[in-house]
């Protein structure tokens, strides 16, 4: 089945399950809306269209505010000069303006609503005389425990504090683990992120030894033509797969500060098992052929994501966050007018070389008056406005490019990847050499030939943020990696070889009006 067509159908299952008039009818728990519910939870297809509706209803978050969106503002990577960038609220972090309140209660609302349909699976997948055959029920509550887990995780993220023993008894979000309508209680930081480990940690026992990735790898190719059954267990990319859920589990144990556990399941659980020999991988790292295809160069390493949201408008995105012909007003995107004049050499060490700063970025050039209705910097100079950089990451494919309809890629917003277990054991590792093993490896996988050097715990936290910047920029990670650690200078987007003041206050998000106003005065 063409991927075009597998995913018209996922569309329409994500349509079934999530839409406005859909959504209460399959997935509410009413008494009005039994004979429905039942009906969707009386077959194998049932339980995938409500599970796909859940995926599907992740793009309203994932696909863009806690990916390439306002998560990447906040983490400093662009450059915010201009007065009235579109984005400056975000990257002033002004969590009092309107624009940011409303931001805040979107993402709050639609989280917690996936939740709710997580949950109202999760009792069907358990209830006496499930409809869930014994094949389907370990991926179906595997995917849907590690969903939930990942959804209040990244809540955590968000409105919690930085993680510690002084701040872990600190009030924060509800964690919702059943199918009920009533106010769940705010809980505190260690108990929500012990719930977010025994989710993932059951999560990853259904799947250990059920995970089709194991036996028929991603399956981004599916033969036959017959239907969404078909595809229930094929493009383990765009699901949350054995893999996906170790390095999530990983990431908990490291926003923990258990660096042992997030190093033995980032070494033993992803890197290792991830090698089938020698000179196979189940994710392979991505090759010069793919990075530098003519017209659909595949800037995103797909081969290497564990868990990506599917994008069928993210050329729409690219147009509204990246495309040269956008204002820098409007453009996320690098301070400076070239490659050499610009944050390129400073955020990359080898950016004639480095795919991520060779092929990534480039410059656009206009021809008569700058458009840009602010080309003075902060200090009254003029800046060359007639060139600047813009971002390809996310790039349509070229009008030239042969495509054959299995470019995963064109439609990927990567959320998990395979560099993050090596970033992690690298973190954690218990020598410095042994750390230099892990980004090397990083390295040469991005056409990197610049040597690194470090002999002490601070010079390897010094590799790991830069190389984690440059890994995961477009994809929603920065800002939390500056949180769990608690930075407070990094990298300025907004002045070539500058440094950002991080106050400490601004990594946590207020809880949100919606939920406020909810709550009432008591707040609990």
């Amino acid at each position: 089945m063409k991927l075009k067509n597998i995913f018209k159908l996922l569309a329409v299952a994500g349509t079934l399950a999530l839409s406005t008039t859909s959504c209460s009818d399959w997935l509410d728990v009413k008494m009005n809306d039994k004979i429905m519910e039942n009906t969707l939870f009386s077959t194998n297809n049932g339980f995938m269209i409500a599970l796909n509706g859940v995926y599907m209803g992740m793009i309203d978050v994932y696909g863009e505010d806690l990916s390439l969106g306002v998560i990447d503002v906040m983490a400093q990577y662009y450059n915010m000069v201009s007065g009235n960038h579109n984005y400056k609220v975000f990257a002033n972090y002004q969590f009092n303006d309107d624009a940011f309140k409303n931001k805040s209660n979107n993402i709050w609302t639609k989280m917690y609503a996936l939740v709710a349909n997580i949950n109202g699976l999760l009792v069907h997948c358990d209830e006496e005389n499930s409809a869930l055959s014994e094949e389907y029920y370990p991926i179906v509550k595997g995917e849907a425990l590690a969903l939930r887990a990942m959804i209040h995780f990244d809540l955590l993220r968000l409105y919690g504090p930085s993680y510690n023993e002084n701040t872990k008894s600190m009030i924060t979000i509800p964690y919702q683990n059943e199918a009920k309508r009533d106010i769940t209680p705010l809980r505190s930081a260690e108990y929500v992120l012990e719930r977010v480990i025994e989710d993932l940690e059951e999560a990853v026992r259904l799947l250990k030894d059920n995970d089709p990735v194991f036996t028929t790898g991603v399956g981004n190719a599916v033969t036959s033509d017959d239907g969404l059954e078909r595809a229930d267990f094929t493009y383990r990319q765009l699901r949350l797969n054995y893999f996906a859920v170790q390095t999530l589990l990983a990431r908990a144990y490291l926003w923990k500060g258990d660096k042992a556990t997030a190093y033995r399941i980032a070494k033993e659980e992803v890197i290792d098992k991830n090698m089938v020999d020698e000179n196979e991988m189940i994710f392979p790292w991505t090759t010069p052929e793919q990075v530098e295809a003519e017209d659909k160069n595949d800037l995103l390493f797909s081969s290497e994501v564990f868990f990506a949201i599917y994008n069928s408008s993210r050329s729409k995105l690219n147009s509204s966050y990246f495309v040269p012909a956008l204002q820098l007003t409007s453009r996320l995107t690098f301070m400076g007018s070239s490659p050499s004049n610009s944050q390129i050499p400073v955020f990359y060490d080898d950016p004639d070389n480095d795919w991520r700063a060779s092929l990534t970025w480039a410059v656009y050039t206009t021809t008569g008056d700058p458009k840009d209705d602010d080309d003075d910097d902060d200090d009254g100079e003029k800046v060359d406005a007639n060139s600047s950089l813009y971002f390809l990451k996310y790039a349509d494919a070229g009008r030239e490019a042969e495509l054959d309809g299995t470019e995963t890629y064109l439609y990927m917003i990567p959320l998990i990847r395979l560099s993050e277990a090596y970033l992690i054991a690298a973190e954690c590792a218990a020598t410095p050499e042994e750390a230099l093993e892990y980004l090397v490896a990083i390295r040469e996988h991005r056409n990197c030939h610049m040597p690194i050097m470090a002999t002490s715990s601070d010079e390897v936290r010094e590799l790991v943020t830069k190389e984690f910047a440059r890994e995961v920029i477009g994809e929603g990670q920065l800002f939390f990696y500056y949180k769990r650690l608690n930075l407070t200078t990094f990298f300025n987007g907004s002045e070539i070889g500058g440094t950002y003041e991080m106050l400490t206050d601004n990594y946590k998000w207020p809880l949100p009006d919606v939920e406020v106003d909810k709550r009432g005065s008591t707040n609990n």
